[in-house]
């Protein structure tokens, strides 16, 4: 059952519905967006008294059963659009926010170089990967801990929050200690228990598309998030595998509409992992603008030539900054404004 909450409660009426939901023998989970707060009281109605009784108090506006298979992240439990609380930053109402930095993380001089360079473009959080899941285990894996270590230091440095992959349950409180985002990648998008762990550190939760995942497996692992207490999912599109060979992937930009239509959580598109060619990141960058998208994940590097990892999508410097003016009139036409103005 969903339980919607009435505008500017109070804090104790709305722990008092809180209170009777439990009372009720049903598990609560808190969803605040931009206008509203929503409750989803997860349960068996077979076994459980009715919500029902609910409507009647003042603070609930409405008291409505969901029938989606994922219950928490439907559109049907919260009608407005929630927004993912990132130190101090909101993803997914109007302002909108860019993710970037190097595809791995290398050397201090490399992160450094790379976080002030996106922070002066305009970037709002920074990107780097300390552990990195290769196809080969021949190529270079990330430096680890060390890694998280030097992106702690950019961000103090910068103000910009972190987002870095998290590959093992066991790294999860580690890499949450250093991290203010946990991405899930595309290899685990369906790793559950990787899912509950990281949804358990309290961190914000970005969840990238599997290689061939449909549409409603990503949103039932998404689920997993949020009914593990994580009220800060975002989802991310990041190309998914077709027959096609010119790009690396195939970057999905309906996946904005479909996901804006099926649930509240935002979006986010990468478009470096979406074509593996920086020579398409600026085109596929305002399409995901235009189409809806809440944020951009972006690659950027000194030297892509000279990377580690993915060099080849990976834009340069000067061309992040190209692209975060050129983004500029795509957002005024999707009546969002740059987090950075």
């Amino acid at each position: 059952m969903i339980v919607v909450l009435r505008p500017d409660i109070t804090k104790r009426a709305e722990a008092a519905v809180l209170k009777e939901i439990r009372k009720l023998g049903y598990k609560p989970h808190v969803m605040r967006g931009v206008e509203r707060t929503v409750v989803g009281a997860i349960g068996d109605e077979r076994t459980h008294h009715t919500l029902e009784a609910l409507a009647s108090w003042p603070q609930v506006e409405q008291v409505m059963p969901v029938q989606k298979k994922y219950k928490l992240v439907s559109r049907e439990a919260h009608k407005g659009n929630s927004v993912a609380r990132i130190k101090g930053l909101s993803v997914g109402g109007k302002k909108f926010h860019v993710m970037a930095g190097p595809c791995s993380v290398e050397s201090e001089r490399q992160l450094m170089t790379s976080a002030l360079a996106v922070k002066k473009a305009g970037a709002t959080v920074l990107r780097g990967g300390a552990f990195k899941p290769r196809t080969s285990p021949y190529e270079f894996q990330g430096l680890g801990e060390k890694g998280l270590k030097l992106l702690a230091k950019a961000s103090r440095e910068t103000g910009l929050p972190v987002i870095t992959e998290l590959l093992s349950q066991d790294h999860a409180e580690m890499v949450a200690e250093y991290a203010d985002i946990l991405q899930i990648g595309t290899r685990n998008a369906q790793n559950f228990q990787l899912l509950i762990a990281a949804a358990k550190t309290g961190k914000p939760v970005l969840l990238k598309r599997g290689l061939a995942m449909k549409i409603e497996e990503w949103l039932l692992a998404g689920e997993y998030v949020l009914a593990n207490d994580n009220p800060n999912l975002l989802f991310c599109e990041r190309g998914i595998r077709t027959f096609e060979t010119y790009t690396r992937n195939t970057l999905d930009l309906s996946a904005v509409p479909i996901i804006k239509q099926e649930s509240h959580c935002p979006i986010v598109i990468d478009p470096s992992q979406g074509c593996g060619r920086a020579d398409l990141v600026m085109a596929m960058c305002k399409g995901a603008v235009a189409m809806g998208a809440d944020s951009l994940l972006v690659e950027v590097h000194p030297d892509p030539s000279k990377a580690w990892s993915d060099g080849a999508q990976q834009l340069s410097l000067e061309g992040f900054a190209k692209l975060m003016k050129e983004i500029l009139p795509f957002l005024a036409a999707a009546g969002r404004e740059p987090a950075w103005a």
